[in-house]
């Protein structure tokens, strides 16, 4: 098992109903209040899923591009809503479209949700999109540095909805140009916090980084705040609030 699949099997079960939609490399883990799951949700979110993900691969089909820069885009003429998304996240981080398509997917499940449920949180492959109505702990991952699962970001409701985005160049198998054991982004867009993650951490390629990461998160229009980790140092700035992670309580939730 992996070790997302073991960060969501420790996760969220207390406050809402917890369930998983996969459709291709889009893997998704949803928590919704208990009283507002239906047994034709999951079903519903793969249909939603599958069109946004038609959307994407036509246009891929047509502007091969898209897929391989990392570079910021410049789309013309009418495009799908998710294409626009990526590329405006990518553009205003200076990173290609890409590197917001985990975010993005997330947004959009979520607020399709959010116009049934009160709260929501979907995590599409460690990319965070949330609206809950009391603070929450979202646990930090950071491969081997001594940090990682042991702190937590205490996100308030009155920052939401708002996405949590990470990007890493020690684990996963996200291309980054950087070494930050984690990068955290947070925005009121999912798409924009998961571009600028990949921004932010191709800039570290050691702990002398954090500072100069940390002052380009600031310039990123959108961004709210930003989390650093490489090896036993973290940097920190914004709309962020850690605390230690309770290792009897796992639960990031």
């Amino acid at each position: 098992m992996s070790t997302r699949r073991l960060y969501r099997q420790a996760a969220g079960s207390r406050r809402f109903k917890t369930f998983t939609v996969t459709v291709k490399e889009t893997d998704l883990w949803i928590a919704v209040p208990p009283d507002g799951f239906n047994e034709a949700l999951p079903g519903q979110i793969e249909q939603l899923v599958w069109r946004s993900r038609r959307q994407l691969e036509s246009y891929i089909e047509a502007h091969p591009e898209f897929a391989v820069t990392r570079e910021p885009y410049l789309v013309r003429g009418p495009v799908p809503g998710i294409v626009l998304s990526m590329a405006r996240a990518g553009n205003i981080a200076g990173v290609g479209p890409m590197a917001a398509v985990a975010g993005a997917l997330a947004e959009i499940v979520g607020r399709w949700l959010l116009q049934e449920h009160s709260e929501v949180i979907v995590e599409n492959g460690g990319d965070i999109f949330m609206k809950v109505v009391e603070a929450v702990k979202v646990a930090v991952l950071a491969g081997k540095s001594p940090l990682s699962n042991k702190i937590a970001l205490l996100v308030d409701s009155d920052t939401q909805p708002c996405g949590i985005c990470t990007a890493s160049g020690t684990i996963g198998h996200s291309f980054s140009r950087g070494r930050a054991d984690a990068a955290v982004v947070l925005s009121a867009s999912a798409a924009l916090a998961d571009a600028a993650a990949t921004a932010v951490g191709n800039l570290v390629q050691g702990p002398a980084d954090l500072e100069r990461a940390l002052a380009f998160a600031r310039s990123i229009e959108g961004v709210t705040g930003a989390v650093v980790i490489c090896g036993e140092r973290m940097a920190l700035w914004g709309q962020v609030q850690i605390q230690p992670l309770d290792p009897g309580n796992s639960c990031p939730y």
